[in-house]
């Protein structure tokens, strides 16, 4: 991949080329394939969106060290924030979890009773815990957000994005320990193709929601921060 840092000059069809993971971010942004040449800056004003915001969140996506100068942002961009937050909860509840949970469930069934209970466990655990983190953001930070921004009271006066941050965990960890059952814990004479698929699964969404915590930690709360000063 290449490691430059990219710039609203550079073709779209570059980024994709360098990144092809950056293929959910065009789904979840609602941008349409077919783009032919035009460049990332072309993309963002076709499509109404903050190419700042747009370059920011690519390179989040793309490398793992890179900090974003949230000074040259607006608070109009917290909205493209937290609806691209809101697209990929919809992404991993409609597409990642389901396709997962099928593959485990198909798994489970060829395996004895304690490891189908093992593996059963940690994966319903896990779904109950990305459910409630997700709702607690729907219900409860986005809302805050949102009256921040119309420069309304929130439900909550005495609510603050720190706490947020401070109780914001990142939601991967069972995953990561399903995956190590897969790979280290499973009888050897069961593993089949399906194991591998379900582990490429796990990896990819693994990866995807660092990227997601990435994006809340670094961009949202800075500017909402900035917001709450003004507010005062």
């Amino acid at each position: 991949m290449n490691k430059t840092i990219y710039t609203r000059r550079m073709k779209l069809a570059q980024l994709i080329a360098d990144n092809n993971e950056l293929l959910s971010l065009l789904q979840r942004l609602d941008i349409k394939l077919g783009f032919g040449e035009a460049t990332v800056e072309d993309i963002c004003r076709r499509y109404n969106l903050s190419t700042e915001l747009f370059l920011m969140i690519c390179n989040i996506y793309s490398f793992r060290d890179y900090e974003p100068q949230t000074d040259i942002l607006t608070k109009d961009d917290i909205t493209h924030i937290t609806n691209y937050l809101q697209a990929s909860h919809n992404y991993y509840k409609q597409v990642c979890f389901p396709s997962i949970h099928d593959k485990i469930h198909s798994l489970v069934s060829t395996l004895d009773d304690v490891s189908r209970h093992l593996i059963d466990k940690f994966y319903d655990d896990y779904d109950c815990e990305v459910r409630n983190h997700f709702k607690y953001e729907e219900s409860i930070v986005f809302p805050y957000i949102e009256s921040l921004l119309a420069g309304t009271q929130p439900k909550d006066s005495k609510y603050n994005i720190s706490k947020f941050e401070k109780s914001h965990s990142y939601i991967g960890e069972k995953l990561n320990d399903l995956k190590n059952i897969i790979i280290k814990y499973l009888p050897e004479e069961s593993c089949s193709p399906l194991h591998f698929e379900i582990l490429k699964e796990i990896y990819i969404t693994e990866s995807d929601l660092q990227k997601h915590s990435l994006i809340e930690n670094r961009l949202l709360v800075s500017l909402v921060e900035k917001l709450e000063k003004n507010n005062e």
